[in-house]
């Protein structure tokens, strides 16, 4: 572990990016369990696939968890705990976007039954439950509202990601637990809309909730990678909101994910990647390695080993002991 953080760190990343499209593709965690991160939550969804096609990567991601060594399939705080204490990464499963629940609200129990413990409400564009951030805002709907009742009741951490600033604030206002930004990054430092407001991020943190700084190049910058931008994010979170209300959700996927494949999505589904946001189509992202590096930066500017390892994973571990069931 690097210098002046305490062995035995515990390390959350409250979302990863990559596209699960076949069992091959979990692979990747690897680079999550060689950078020493202990629980990961993994996309096995969003609004651009079919809903059954979410349920198919749930099958075979806990599959591929179950027969894997290195890795536990949890669903519980206490589930995470064993899995670091044999070594083993941990991985939650998360959804990006409503669409996923066929306008069923039943969906909701199972897929927390099935492992999802976060989901997000809608991916860029509007759906049933609410409006995107890169949209004309439609605001919750009533769908929408009986699913956060339900994400509530079952023990689903509610997610503002993705979603236009009218859903963003309707939720908050919804919800009786704790809501987080998984991974969306400052506005007022980088002017692009899937980044978030300072009352945004105020209305998140007075729910008792987390925002995860986000490493995808777009959003720190104009295609910024270095980590002295992320820190402006991450420090200026901590200014506004506090270091209760801080953590990591990388939103990282493998380079290679940026090349045909990819630019094929973003060709057939315009709608979510708006040009005149998107006039790059070539995503870049931090990788988990680099998790260290920042907790390094952050006591090298003399922040308190307290306030790291909140950063690091304690913020996000308060949120899932409060609201998992």
């Amino acid at each position: 572990m690097g210098v002046g953080l305490s062995d035995g760190v515990f390390i959350w990343d409250a979302h990863a990016g990559f596209e699960l499209s076949c069992v091959d593709d979990l692979d990747i965690l690897q680079t999550w369990k060689n950078a020493g991160i202990n629980f990961v939550s993994i996309n096995v969804g969003y609004d651009v696939n079919e809903w059954h096609q979410t349920i198919e990567r749930l099958s075979y991601a806990r599959a591929w968890l179950s027969e894997t060594d290195g890795y536990r399939f949890v669903g519980t705080v206490e589930e995470i705990d064993a899995a670091v204490a044999d070594t083993e990464m941990a991985v939650a499963f998360d959804i990006e976007g409503a669409n996923a629940l066929n306008e069923s609200i039943e969906m909701v129990q199972l897929y927390y039954d099935l492992g999802v413990r976060q989901m997000l409400f809608a991916y860029n564009i509007n759906n049933a439950a609410g409006g995107g951030c890169h949209d004309e805002d439609s605001g919750l709907t009533e769908f929408g509202r009986s699913v956060v009742n339900e994400m509530n009741d079952v023990g689903m951490i509610v997610d503002c990601s993705h979603c236009g600033y009218k859903t963003t604030l309707e939720i908050m206002d919804c919800s009786r637990d704790p809501v987080v930004f998984s991974h969306s990054n400052a506005r007022q430092l980088w002017n692009h809309e899937r980044n978030i407001w300072d009352d945004q991020a105020i209305r998140c943190a007075n729910t008792g909730g987390v925002i995860g700084v986000n490493g995808i190049s777009q959003f720190i910058g104009d295609g910024d990678l270095r980590i002295s931008s992320l820190m402006a994010h991450i420090e200026y979170y901590l200014s506004l909101i506090g270091a209760e209300h801080v953590g990591i959700g990388l939103d990282y996927f493998h380079q290679s994910e940026t090349g045909s494949g990819f630019e094929e999505t973003v060709s057939e589904n315009v709608a979510y990647w708006p040009k005149h946001q998107y006039q790059s189509r070539n995503l870049r992202c931090v990788d988990p390695f680099q998790i260290i590096v920042i907790a390094e930066e952050l006591l090298r500017r003399n922040y308190h080993e307290t306030t790291v390892q909140k950063i690091l994973g304690g913020n996000f571990r308060r949120v899932a002991e409060q609201v998992w069931k």
